[in-house]
């Protein structure tokens, strides 16, 4: 018996959260937004969505115990997916405060430099520098940014894709396992970042023995 792929949106006081809810629901899953470890632990994907400060957005999902739960999926080889601060919390840590990150991936995150006009915010072109699943539809598009700082790996083994900006080269999709990550917002890029959840959703559900609405 077949049933539709369940996603927990977490919680933690970030931005965002709704509109991430509404664009993984139009990708085909059933999206649940849940500050609750134990619901969002029986999850069969995790989206950790992000608008805000690094070091408020990591203290809230210690605070909540869900940091606990995204380390249970990344052992478990389940599916994660951080967008905006949600990916930047995949790293280390940030110049933006002293709160550690989850350190899934090596490397820190930095603000723009001073020549840059921040926030990074608008639509940008990313380009792909890795073949994924989930790229299909990415190479050489527009995607939505909001964003004052961006990651700096220590290698480049988990980058996918890039894009400029103020002078600086950044990573802007990454994925380590089953932990992929987005800068930009795809629940906000219109058809190429719908299709890019929708391919996500559909790597998943293939996975877990979902079916994927379309």
């Amino acid at each position: 018996m077949t049933r539709r792929l369940r996603a927990a949106v977490l919680d933690y006081d970030a931005g965002n959260v709704r509109s991430a809810r509404r664009g993984v629901e139009a990708a085909g899953a059933e999206a649940t937004i849940t500050a609750d470890p134990v619901l969002a632990a029986d999850a069969d994907a995790l989206v950790i969505p992000g608008v805000g400060h690094f070091g408020t957005c990591s203290r809230r999902l210690r605070e909540r115990g869900l940091e606990e739960v995204v380390r249970s999926f990344v052992a478990d080889g389940r599916p994660v997916l951080g967008i905006c601060v949600g990916m930047q919390l995949l790293y280390g840590g940030s110049e933006e405060s002293d709160e550690p990150g989850l350190g899934l991936l090596p490397g820190r995150v930095v603000r723009f430099p001073e020549r840059a006009v921040v926030p990074h915010m608008g639509w940008d072109v990313v380009d792909v520098v890795r073949p994924d699943p989930v790229l299909g539809g990415v190479e050489g598009r527009r995607l939505y940014f909001a964003h004052s700082y961006y990651a700096v790996p220590k290698d480049d083994a988990h980058v996918l894709a890039r894009c400029s900006y103020g002078g600086a080269d950044f990573p802007c999709v990454v994925r380590e396992g089953s932990v992929l990550g987005t800068q930009f917002h795809p629940e906000k890029s219109g058809a190429v970042g719908a299709r890019l959840l929708a391919d996500w959703v559909a790597s998943i559900g293939t996975a877990v023995g979902g079916e994927v609405a379309r």
